[in-house]
């Protein structure tokens, strides 16, 4: 496992952290420190350009199509570097992380030609279409349904969770286009244009007042034939495919927002007096060695090249952050006590600390639950016999 990095690897970092640093101080200094997905979402679509037009959007694909053919430390550094200087996240983090490997993977030369660019140019903002309200960890309980009506697919049902579906351009589906099929059978895998009549977007309000969340319901929407990704009957293979994307650099990247986090818990331990608690200061100590310890995890992750076996740290590494950034979150308000219970004004706006409890409450459930994620470890990490399921 790589624990380090070479001289020439770290004047890339340097590099990073002036371009992302200067950034921040200059034209897009009103976007610094923002922690929530939907403010200033027009602002943070310009910066996704911006970072397109200095070839910073999409650093590890090609450099065909936008990217720059980084290597995985130099993808690694730049995430590491792009929370550190306290950029926002990106809006169209699923269409660089996920359509576009995805696209790569699968996609025929036609598709990448088609929507890659876009993507690349941070014109093109994907969201992602695959939990249904009877369908969120079990993805393969999907009823959205698609037929092919002529040269279209007409696609009626209703996705939720839809993260950012209200400011996105494109969403990616997975729908069952085979009529009585079951389980992961029968399911395809559509890309589809938002802005038609056929689609409607109504958000869902957050706990912390903010509405990343939306359900999108399509009555009779359509896309091309050849909007198809893989073939038909192979969208669980895809979907597969593009959730294996979605634990890859970026975990670095999350890691270093953790660390900006953990700062702030000890910055406010000091400022509230919680620091000369040795309960506080034995809490504290805990999470920095779980920090410690997930990175050195990511990275034993990342280093591995060997695909033909079940990689054990990518099993655990989801229910691992989760579990920990829960407990970051119980800290940060144990530590700030009743200040952080009150929201200033009437916009229910809450300031970094509380609205980290509140967002990490969802972390053991979004992107496959705790309780899913451990069937996953026993099964595929352990060989355990599969728990019972059905008839599927």
């Amino acid at each position: 496992m790589k624990l380090g990095f070479s001289a020439a690897e770290e004047e890339f970092r340097r590099e990073c952290a002036d371009w992302l640093n200067g950034q921040m101080a200059g034209e897009f200094k009103d976007i610094k420190g923002i922690t929530t997905l939907t403010e200033k979402a027009e602002r943070r679509k310009e910066w996704e350009q911006q970072l397109a037009a200095h070839k910073w959007s999409c650093i590890g694909w090609p450099e065909a199509w936008g990217g720059r053919n980084a290597t995985l430390a130099q993808q690694v550094i730049f995430a590491e570097e792009y929370a550190r200087a306290g950029v926002p996240g990106r809006v169209n983090h699923i269409g660089v992380e996920l359509a576009g490997p995805t696209l790569l993977a699968f996609g025929t030369d036609e598709q990448k030609k088609r929507f890659l660019p876009g993507i690349a140019a941070g014109q093109t903002i994907f969201c992602q279409g695959f939990s249904e309200p009877g369908a969120g960890s079990d993805l393969a309980s999907v009823r959205t349904k698609a037929r092919l009506e002529g040269d279209e697919w007409v696609v009626n049902g209703q996705k939720i969770w839809t993260s950012l579906a209200h400011i996105s351009d494109w969403i990616f589906v997975v729908s069952r286009s085979e009529e009585g099929s079951k389980g992961p059978k029968g399911l395809t895998f559509l890309m589809m244009e938002i802005d038609q009549p056929g689609i409607e977007i109504r958000p869902i309000k957050q706990i912390n007042g903010d509405a990343e969340f939306n359900e999108t319901f399509f009555t009779d929407a359509k896309c091309p034939a050849d909007s198809l990704i893989g073939a038909v009957g192979e969208g669980w293979k895809i979907a597969m495919g593009l959730l294996a994307f979605e634990r890859g650099v970026s975990t670095l990247g999350q890691q270093m927002g953790f660390r900006n986090e953990l700062d702030d818990i000890i910055a406010a331990a000091k400022a509230t007096g919680a620091a000369k608690d040795p309960l506080i200061r034995q809490r504290i100590a805990k999470a920095e060695i779980g920090l410690q310890l997930m990175r050195y995890g990511a990275m034993r992750m990342l280093s591995n090249t060997d695909h033909s076996k079940i990689d054990g740290a990518a099993l655990t590494y989801k229910i691992q952050w989760a579990s920990w950034r829960r407990g970051l979150g119980e800290l940060a308000m144990d530590i700030i006590g009743q200040a952080g219970e009150v929201a200033e004004g009437d916009a229910y706006e809450w300031s970094m600390l509380p609205n980290l409890f509140l967002y990490s409450r969802s972390d053991t459930i979004y992107g496959g639950t705790n309780q899913i994620q451990r069937n996953l470890i026993a099964e595929r990490g352990l060989g355990m016999p599969r728990e019972p399921r059905g008839d599927v």
